[in-house]
């Protein structure tokens, strides 16, 4: 079982995963738990590259591509063995994020990085994304420490990933399922667990 988290910058995606991940094996689950971009060798050297190189300009199509050929290692090094152990995988980001940020907020037509993205992962998506949501505003007062090369764009393109984030999401509500990430840590991670756990149990992948 392949689940992600998502999310306009700020919304606790990060923390919320490590809870869950933790919930789970507590549930006597294996659980793998990855960030993309990153994860790998390479990985780890285009996440610097992409959110914290900020000396270097590229393109949205480029900035694509680079979170794409991160994925792709990913995908083969970490996710796809572990589903291959039976494990469920739990990954902060997946390729929705670059539909939304490239895409929709970015200019590219979000169908093309759909075909892009189902080139780079061999058509390995998540069974389930679970979308926080929350005004931008909010979630902008909430990011910790200094502001990386993405986070530092303005509100505008926020807004509009944070309309790209729902607007995908209504798309198949059967693979998405929005998260209001307004109340705290503890109420939200609540939630998210509550749901998760129905949703395993349902699939046979948890019982009690």
């Amino acid at each position: 079982m392949f689940l992600s988290l998502d999310g306009i910058d700020g919304t606790g995606k990060s923390t919320q995963l490590l809870l869950l991940a933790d919930t789970l094996r507590g549930r006597g689950l294996s659980v793998t738990a990855c960030v993309d971009p990153g994860g790998t060798d390479l990985g780890g050297k285009l996440r610097e590259i992409l959110l914290h190189g900020r000396q270097t300009t590229m393109s949205v199509r480029t900035e694509c591509l680079l979170f794409m050929a991160s994925r792709a290692e990913l995908v083969n090094q970490v996710i796809a063995p572990a589903l291959d152990r039976g494990e469920i995988v739990l990954s902060d980001r997946y390729l929705l994020a670059n539909v939304v940020y490239q895409g929709h907020a970015g200019g590219l037509l979000p169908d093309d990085v759909w075909s892009l993205g189902q080139f780079a992962t061999s058509g390995l998506r998540p069974d389930l994304t679970l979308v926080l949501d929350l005004p931008v505003d909010v979630a902008k007062s909430r990011r910790a420490g200094k502001a990386d090369r993405l986070e530092s764009r303005d509100d505008a393109y926020f807004e509009r990933v944070r309309q790209g984030f729902l607007a995908e999401a209504a798309r198949d509500p059967t693979r998405y399922h929005v998260v209001d990430a307004t109340p705290n840590i503890e109420l939200v991670h609540t939630t998210i667990a509550t749901f998760v756990e129905r949703y395993l149990r349902e699939r046979n992948l948890l019982s009690g």
